[in-house]
């Protein structure tokens, strides 16, 4: 399989041979485009304090975490849409109480002037978070985002119970940063999620960045549970393969859940090319038709996305 050339330089991430190379991938497998489930736009203050981590975590990583689509909301929207992004979404996440409903609301708005941009909401650990919640769903919200290890909570508190069982029973799927890496967390891991889904057994949830570090953990949960799906984010890449690889074992295994897989890119906050993750995603060699479904077709199905 030939579906991807080598890495593009980095240098040039706005670039029009890296917009011809990732147009490439899709137009070469005989796609309308790709789906990105991992995208972030947030408020320009709070994108600021993100970027403001990653520049932070050279020391503690040993490596640098360059931001390659650092760049003003408009160039970013444009350049997923020059690369043929059909659909993204605007992952917000909070860190305190108090401040996801005044993200969701920040959410709502972005995605009614970009059509492209699945609504998006989030949710804490909050007397208010059943209401608001409530409130996303009415609206219209397609997906949410709970980050376990910047917010600092356990998806058990007693306080997500009324937001879980909505989310159950709505089935809008809900984009789930659980795993240990790239910093552990106190409630990160894949036994808290297990117990979650003991509760809420058709919990929609996507696994991001494919649960590392607990990668099997969380394949096993995938393979066990019909509503629970993996995303591709950051993994399999250089950049991740180099500290946290994935198990070459357990490729065949991603073979045999290959509609469960959907690609992610954490764009803007990649230290690397957006055509590098998908690159990563060919050269796993996991066959042509897997990786129409990963970049495209799995979350068509999932989100209900025309061609």
């Amino acid at each position: 399989m030939n579906t991807v050339g080598p890495p593009v330089d980095a240098s040039e991430p706005f670039g029009p041979e890296e917009v011809a190379r990732t147009c490439a991938v899709w137009q070469g497998l005989g796609l309308p485009g790709l789906i990105d489930v991992h995208t972030h736009f947030m408020p320009k203050p709070v994108m600021d304090k993100v970027w403001s981590y990653f520049d932070s975590i050279g020391p503690r990583f040993g490596k640098e975490w360059p931001i390659t689509y650092r760049a003003a909301e408009d160039l970013r929207v444009a350049t997923l849409q020059e690369f043929g992004v059909r659909a993204y979404s605007s992952l917000v996440y909070p860190h305190k109480a108090d401040m996801a409903e005044w993200l969701n609301g920040w959410a709502a708005d972005f995605a009614a002037h970009h059509p492209d941009c699945l609504p998006t909401a989030t949710f804490y650990p909050e007397e208010s978070a059943p209401q608001y919640v409530s409130h996303a769903i009415q609206r219209g919200v397609r997906v949410f985002k709970s980050h376990i290890q910047v917010g600092d909570y356990s998806p058990l508190d007693s306080l997500l119970d009324g937001v879980w069982s909505q989310i159950a029973d709505s089935q809008v799927p809900v984009i789930i940063h659980c795993g240990s890496g790239p910093e552990p967390g106190r409630y990160t891991g894949v036994e808290p999620i297990r117990t979650l889904l003991h509760r809420f057994p058709s919990l929609p949830l996507i696994i991001a960045h494919m649960g590392t570090t607990e990668y099997i953990e969380f394949l096993e949960l995938a393979e066990q549970h019909p509503s629970v799906y993996l995303d591709t984010t950051m993994s399999f890449t250089d950049f991740t393969e180099a500290d946290w690889p994935y198990p070459k074992d357990a490729l065949p295994r991603l073979q045999d859940i290959g509609d469960k897989i959907l690609f992610g890119s954490d764009f803007p906050n990649i230290p690397y090319p957006y055509t590098h993750g998908l690159e990563a995603l060919a050269r796993l060699d996991l066959g042509d038709d897997w990786l129409r479904g990963a970049v495209y077709r799995n979350a068509a199905k999932l989100f209900d996305i025309a061609a």
